[in-house]
């Protein structure tokens, strides 16, 4: 494992609390990528970053480089995850729940309960379908339409970016 030395971070700190700004961000996303790390944590004084970027050997999609910039990170969500995505027939016809927020995509309210919806399952208008973990937060994603699960995008436990797809539900007339 690659590791970055404490000599080339120079953020800086005041006593009680770190301040970063964009560009030594931007400079710390530049040498994650000099040293081809996948995955990166950085804690000082409550200040808390980690980065974990998919290796080339398990992703079956051909990963981006990072961002030029932590704004450009911010604005371009990534595609949705290849792991769990058979093809529907038609897609004219569905109605898409997107991620309202960045986060983790949980399936059950938590790991001893079964999902909250499978694929097949009727739903109703704001019956839950899945959890949105964000800074510690559990945000409950609720069907917006009366309808049938036609397909989950997302595995339990992966992140979820902004208008990332999680769900295609058929509506019911």
């Amino acid at each position: 494992m690659k590791s970055i030395k404490r000599e080339e971070l120079s953020f800086s700190q005041e006593e009680t609390k770190p301040k970063f700004n964009l560009e030594e961000i931007a400079r710390l996303l530049d040498l994650i990528e000099e040293k081809k790390l996948t995955h990166f944590e950085l804690e000082i004084k409550g200040f808390r970053i980690k980065i974990a970027k998919e290796s080339p050997v398990s992703s079956p999609t051909q990963p981006g480089s990072w961002p030029a910039s932590p704004a450009a990170a911010m604005a371009t969500p990534s595609p949705p995850s290849t792991e769990v995505q058979p093809q529907v027939e038609s897609q004219e016809n569905l109605h898409f729940i997107t991620s309202p927020m960045v986060g983790t995509f949980y399936r059950a309210p938590d790991p001893t309960s079964p999902p909250f919806v499978e694929v097949g399952d009727v739903v109703k208008k704001n019956q839950t379908l899945c959890i949105i973990e964000a800074m510690k937060l559990m945000n409950e994603i609720e069907a917006d339409i009366d309808g049938v699960i036609k397909e989950i995008y997302v595995e339990n436990g992966k992140p979820v970016e902004y208008g990332q797809r999680l769900f295609a539900i058929q509506p019911i007339s």
